[in-house]
């Protein structure tokens, strides 16, 4: 079976598939070119995706239909998802909330909360403090910056380890990681910082 290279997500997968729920499960930033979806997707569950970018979302479809997959990816907005309350077992956000600033990250916390199903499972991370690019780029405060990244500016929020916790004091914590990777990009060693959280409803 195909590796991916998500690899917080493989820890996510087990508890959700241990914890006996309807195997139904939202992305929220779902496109790109190796779409996490497509893991779930291998372990029977009903994926469904939202994304903002068109183009992410068609390098999504590709790779999906070169596997003979339906990820059921929408264009759409995390901070206002189009889905009944309590409809999802699962809810994820890998790699992608961090691109807005700290108070659509919360809209988008709620929205994620709301249509979670009761004893669901939610995974998200953070950008933190100990990355490299903390400081770069235009400073729009409190940790936020607007960077360049594939020839474009996008935003990033920065936390601190205790920073996120308040936006979810009415989840049970299953699991908490700072993570510090260190690696090679583009010829040059590299520092990224991320804070994983899963939390059951």
């Amino acid at each position: 079976m195909e590796l991916f290279k998500q690899i917080p997500l493989y820890r996510f997968l087990a508890l959700c598939n241990e914890s006996g729920m309807e195997k139904n499960i939202l992305d929220c930033g779902a496109g790109g070119d190796s779409p996490p979806l497509s893991l779930f997707a291998n372990y029977g569950y009903s994926t469904y995706g939202i994304e903002m970018n068109d183009e992410q979302i068609k390098r999504a479809s590709q790779f999906a239909t070169e596997r003979g997959q339906n990820l059921n990816i929408q264009q759409g907005d995390m901070r206002q998802l189009v889905l009944s309350d309590e409809s999802m077992s699962f809810v994820y956000s890998y790699n992608s909330i961090f691109h807005m600033r700290k108070q659509d990250v919360e809209k988008a916390i709620n929205e994620m909360k709301r249509v979670l199903k009761p004893n669901g499972l939610l995974f998200v991370n953070f950008l933190t403090l100990k990355d490299f690019r903390v400081g770069d780029g235009v400073d729009l405060g409190d940790n936020q910056f607007e960077q360049m990244e594939d020839d474009e500016f996008v935003i990033h929020s920065y936390y601190d380890y205790h920073e996120a916790d308040s936006m979810f004091d009415d989840l049970q914590l299953l699991y908490k990681e700072d993570r510090v990777l260190e690696r090679k990009f583009e010829g040059e060693r590299i520092r990224q910082g991320f804070i994983d959280y899963i939390y059951k409803k």
